[in-house]
């Protein structure tokens, strides 16, 4: 029989333990989808466009060039390849992801309070010339990604998120497409390669439709957006770390709004200007699968 004080100690520990399995069950499990989902958005066919140019003060940095020379097949194929951190052409900037991070519609409605059907559409990712294209992508939170291997070589896709789980596959020249999907929204996901370290791509997770990359120069829309008031985040990975940019804009019904923003060392806000400072991403309510 065992003694009081053993009794009381194996108490204790039933009890620490019935702790411990309420405490896990209440976390959340990485990678889990977020909710619950909000009114899913009707359109009233009023929609509107933000667009706008992202432009450079300054003297842009100039690409380095990158050394392939470790694998012979990437050599052979861009033997000219440079970073991308930088893509700047006549003063305006590509790969510069820009979105609606929150809003009120003209209705009184906040987008955070809407959902948006997904994206079925596969969004595709591609290696080609040993580097990735697009450089910058955006899709909707469990989108599928469609990731391709265009290159006479081995490729390693690693996606790196902070909200969503790790991933990592290999992929041969010849194989087939490995399809992915991240369910949480995120600002922005880094890919690497592991066989080429200086491949580098980034992907926004959004649970709206309201986003778009600037092109080579340096343009961007977004398209389809109820008329209301919105902020806009301009998103550049500038040396790696990420740097953003925040304005105010209104989009009036069947019209447009004006997003110009710049980066460089004096770059200030143009067009709308706001007073506000630069925030982090906002989560959005989960859309109706």
């Amino acid at each position: 029989m065992l003694s009081k004080h053993a009794r009381l100690w194996l108490g204790l520990i039933a009890v620490l333990g019935l702790m411990s399995m309420a405490s896990s069950c209440s976390k959340k499990p990485e990678g889990e989808a977020e909710g619950p989902a909000g009114t899913e958005y009707a359109s009233k066919g009023d929609e509107g466009t933000i667009a706008g140019k992202i432009s450079y003060n300054g003297t842009a940095p100039t690409p380095a060039k990158i050394d392939t020379s470790a694998d012979a097949n990437c050599a052979k194929k861009s033997p000219d390849l440079a970073g991308e951190e930088w893509v700047v052409k006549d003063g305006k900037v590509a790969n510069t992801f820009v979105y609606i991070k929150e809003g009120t519609l003209a209705d009184g409605k906040k987008i955070t309070d809407l959902s948006f059907k997904a994206a079925t559409a596969p969004a595709v990712l591609d290696q080609n010339g040993c580097h990735y294209k697009p450089h910058v992508l955006g899709v909707m939170v469990n989108q599928p990604i469609s990731i391709t291997n265009s290159d006479p070589t081995t490729h390693n896709v690693h996606f790196r998120p902070t909200k969503n789980p790790d991933w990592n596959q290999s992929q041969p020249n010849g194989a087939p497409a490995l399809s992915h999907k991240l369910s949480v929204s995120e600002v922005l996901v880094p890919v690497k390669c592991d066989q080429h370290p200086w491949m580098r791509s980034f992907i926004g997770v959004m649970k709206h439709p309201f986003f778009a990359v600037s092109a080579e120069d340096g343009s961007f829309t977004i398209s389809g957006v109820p008329p209301g008031k919105y902020t806009v985040v301009a998103w550049h990975e500038g040396a790696g770390s990420g740097t953003e940019k925040t304005m105010e804009v209104t989009v009036p019904a069947k019209g447009s709004a004006t997003a110009d923003f710049s980066f460089g060392a004096t770059a200030e806000l143009r067009g709308k200007p706001s007073s506000m400072p630069v925030v982090s991403a906002v989560e959005f309510p989960m859309m109706h699968k």
